[in-house]
């Protein structure tokens, strides 16, 4: 189905709401509007960038044409605090925090669902019939072009602290990653990273030395990079990256040799929803798409590699399961964030 960009415009607008009760914080809110008469509406939580994730709503409304569709785009950490602490009323969460999507079907905040779609799933791309994956993404390097210009450029995290200690004028100020205190995805990221291996941490403490720049989100620095504002940018979504045809000839996407960690975005269906059956539905078309059609034009992310690790060994996927919700123990988190700030925010 192809869904071009006259078709984006003309469905997608952004909605004016009144301020509500709520206390977590919604970054962006477009409505999907439907010609029906007396259409349903979806409400999506979703922490994936509205641009890249609409073709999917679009062609689920293709699909359902008395269906429109709230989305509300947030952080990972406000997805939790909008459905563990106010029980928001929400249809959908999708994340790609798949740990805080564990712990909140683990918690008990997550309706199962079954279907033909889900049984086809293998056993690493769910969980428990309550969190579903439909999409794999790599954490990558984002370099300035210009930048490494003249250097070469790292394929492994070795090859970054080298070219770090080497140029520190040079980048001082000018690397960034995610701040791990209040980035759910950022925190995934680096557990996973110093679970893999000890380089990690002679990483971090390299780009503590250089004044690191931290932010919430890839879009940001994907952004600073392409601008020349920083030079690198590390544990960048790549599927963000490659995604950006606007940026592409100012970065270089090095997804790194030693090892790459592979994300699962996930989606659930919390319990506050109120159309638990529609949810069901949206559920199987993400499935539909990332798993059983190939090439289709509406799938924005990187095609899913059944056996990843068969292809490349230096691919590292993250588990789904208990084993996600270790660094969520309040103890284990604390001493992590400890170590963390002690390495990237030196003086």
């Amino acid at each position: 189905m192809r869904l071009d960009i006259v078709s984006l415009v003309l469905a997608v607008f952004a909605v004016c709401v009144a301020p509500s009760a709520h206390s977590f914080e919604i970054e962006h809110r477009q409505n999907f509007a439907s010609n029906a008469a007396q259409p349903v509406t979806l409400r999506i939580l979703s922490t994936a960038d509205i641009d890249l994730f609409a073709p999917l709503i679009l062609s689920f409304q293709a699909e359902n044409p008395k269906v429109a569709v709230a989305y509300h785009a947030v952080s990972s950490t406000e997805l939790m605090r909008a459905l563990q602490d106010e029980q928001a009323p929400y249809d959908i969460a999708v994340s790609s925090a798949m740990d805080l999507q564990t712990k909140l079907a683990n918690d008990g905040l997550a309706l199962p669902h079954r279907s033909t779609e889900t049984d086809l799933l293998p056993e690493w791309g769910k969980w428990r019939d309550h969190v579903f994956a439909f999409t794999q993404e790599p954490a990558a390097i984002v370099l300035s072009a210009k930048a490494f210009a003249n250097l070469p450029v790292p394929q492994t995290r070795q090859d970054l602290i080298s070219v770090l200690r080497d140029y520190p004028d040079l980048f001082r100020g000018r690397v960034g990653t995610y701040d791990v205190r209040s980035s759910g995805l950022g925190y995934l990221f680096a557990t996973q990273d110093a679970r893999t291996s000890e380089t990690f941490w002679r990483l971090a403490e390299v780009m503590g030395h250089l004044d690191i720049q931290l932010y919430c989100c890839s879009g940001a620095m994907i952004d600073d990079v392409s601008s020349g504002k920083i030079a690198v940018a590390y544990n960048v979504l790549g599927s963000y990256a490659m995604a950006r045809r606007d940026a592409k000839a100012n970065i270089h996407i090095v997804t790194p040799q030693d090892f790459t960690t592979v994300m699962l975005r996930t989606v659930l269906i919390p319990t506050t929803a109120q159309r638990p059956a529609l949810a069901g539905q949206f559920i199987d078309h993400l499935i539909r798409a990332a798993w059983l059609d190939e090439s289709r034009d509406d799938y924005p992310f990187p095609d899913i590699n059944r056996d990843p690790l068969a292809s490349n060994t230096s691919l590292r996927p993250i588990r789904m399961g208990p084993g996600l919700l270790v660094y969520l123990d309040k103890l284990k988190k604390r001493r992590f964030l400890k170590e963390w700030e002690n390495a990237i925010l030196q003086p």
